[in-house]
Order: structure tokens, then C-alpha cells, then sequence
């Protein structure tokens, strides 16, 4: 049967992606951003939160990391539900990782992915797990891209609530918001988190987390992610989270992030005074399913 593509299902804490060689894309005939719209459709395509296509033309292409400019072992095409580009996923950067390794794209079990934030060096650990590099958070407001005057503790009044807001950047947006009363969080996210996610403060829109502190080692996340809306895991939300948690004196530097799809690891010895330091984030990344797809 003509016009079927070969596919795989991934996910990582319930995050999940459909991924597909480039060859196979080139059987499609539309463009990238379509197909990951008719894939991540969850009643009349696949369903997923995002669509990644490895890049094994990286070397055409130069990444600029620590003022140093090379080439990747590899690269991605990573593209949300609705079909827009994501600079960055942390969840989906591990299933990544676990996909082109296990396919033999790379050889070792530490290698750099060029991505739209950069260059991002995931190793497979020996229990399956991987450990990512997600390079140093950017906190500067127009690098964000915020347009607030401070991106730490700025005051959002949003209908009937006014939020603290923290803008960090993991490569990709983030608004963060520590939650000190009873709310939920989840009601909080889907309330408030697209109103968020298209302020005029954030040029670019922004990925949404609402937390609260559980103790110095460990909070709760949930998110509303850009271009997705809820889901059940976001990677470089969590990172974005814990750099605000230790910048507020809230957490240690090593944290357990709970979020709706399981737990991520995540540590940063930054601080106030010396944010020259990269976030690893340690985490699940699983298969779900092979199968073919009709186009």
C-alpha cells in the first residue's frame, strides 16, 4: 500500500512524540509543520504533544555554544501539536536521545543534538534513564524575550488574580509562579495559563508552571505548555522552575520535580551572585508503540 509512513511513539512522564526518519517525512509531500498538526491530532491522526524529525544534515550547519562554533553529532526538527517550532523540549530531547542511539545515528552514549536553543549533550545512563545538559538558563528580560523591567517577583495582574512571575529562559520561555495558598494547580494552569502563555509581556508567548514548594528538595509542577496547552510533563519547564526556586531561596540546588506524568531529577549549583552554571535534568524516556501510518 502506497502513502504510508513508518512511525514511532515516544514518551517521556506521559509527554509524548511521534518520531519519524527523515526519509520517511520525504514520502508525505506537505511540509513539516502540517504533518506534525494531522500526526499530534489525538482523534484523527496519531495523537502526541509534539512531532521530532532527526537531522542528520547538521553538518551543513554550525551552532554557536560558549562563544565556540561547531558542528553537532546530530540534529532535530521538533515541532509542537499545532504545528509551530519549539526552540527546545526537555522530555522530548530524552526520547530523542534514547531514538537516535538506539537506531545507531550515534555511536556513543554521550553525544551534542543541534537544536534552535543550541547545542544540548544527553547521555544514556546505564539504567535506562538519561541525563541532559540543558546548558545555562538565560535570565536577562530581552533574551527571553520578557518585557518586564525584572524577571524575578514581577507583579501580573491577571483578571482577579495578581501573580509574582518569574521569567526564565531554558532555550524556550517560561513564566513561573509559586503558589503559596490552596489552589489548584492544575485548575490554576487551565485557567489562567493561556491568558499567560499570550501577554503582551512575553513577545514570543511563554510556556506557563505553576508550583508549589513541598520542601528544599522537592516541589509540584504543573504546566500549560506553548503551542500545547496541559500537558503531563514538560523538561525544560521543571529546569526553568528549580533555577527560580534556588534564585528565590526556595529550594537546594538539586530537586525532585513531581509533575502529572512522574518525577524528573533536576540540579543547578547557580545562585544570585554566579549564574554560570548549566542545569542537568535526569529523567524516564520510553517507547510506546512502532506502527505505519496512512496518509
Amino acid at each position: 500500500m502506497k502513502n504510508k509512513i513508518k512511525i514511532t511513539k515516544m514518551q517521556g512522564l506521559g509527554n509524548d512524540f511521534v518520531i519519524l526518519d527523515y526519509a520517511e517525512y520525504e514520502k508525505t509531500g506537505v511540509s513539516m509543520a502540517e504533518l506534525a498538526k494531522k500526526l499530534c491530532d489525538r482523534n484523527f491522526g496519531v495523537g502526541a504533544d509534539g512531532m521530532i524529525i532527526p537531522n542528520l544534515k547538521s553538518e551543513a550547519q554550525s551552532y554557536k555554544n560558549s562563544e565556540k562554533t561547531f558542528v553537532p553529532d546530530i540534529a532535530w526538527y521538533f515541532y509542537n501539536s499545532d504545528g509551530t517550532t519549539a526552540q527546545m523540549c526537555g522530555n522530548g530531547i530524552r526520547c530523542f536521545a534514547k531514538y537516535v542511539k538506539d537506531k545507531n545515528l550515534v555511536h556513543s552514549n554521550q553525544f551534542s543534538i543541534g537544536t534552535l536553543a543550541g547545542i544540548i549533550v544527553p547521555e544514556i545512563l546505564e539504567d535506562g534513564n538519561v541525563k541532559v545538559n540543558m546548558s545555562k538558563p538565560i535570565l536577562t528580560p530581552e533574551k527571553i524575550p520578557f518585557k518586564g523591567e525584572k524577571n524575578l517577583n514581577y507583579n501580573l495582574q491577571i483578571d482577579d488574580r495578581n501573580f509574582k512571575i518569574n521569567a526564565v529562559s531554558m532555550g524556550n520561555p517560561h513564566c513561573v509562579v509559586f503558589v503559596d495558598d490552596n489552589s489548584d494547580l492544575l485548575e490554576l494552569a487551565k485557567t489562567y495559563g493561556p491568558k499567560i502563555e499570550n501577554h503582551p509581556l512575553f513577545p514570543e508567548k511563554t510556556n506557563v508552571e505553576f508550583i508549589k514548594i513541598i520542601s528544599k528538595s522537592e516541589m509540584d509542577l504543573r504546566v500549560y505548555e506553548r503551542g500545547c496547552g496541559i500537558t503531563l510533563a514538560c523538561g525544560t519547564g521543571a529546569c526553568a522552575s528549580v533555577v527560580a526556586g534556588i534564585l528565590n531561596n526556595l529550594t537546594e540546588n538539586s530537586v525532585k520535580v513531581n509533575l502529572l506524568g512522574g518525577a524528573l531529577t533536576v540540579e543547578w549549583q547557580g545562585s544570585q551572585g554566579n549564574i554560570e552554571h548549566d542545569v542537568f535534568m535526569s529523567g524516564p524516556a520510553e517507547y510506546s508503540f512502532f506502527a505505519e501510518y496512512l496518509l
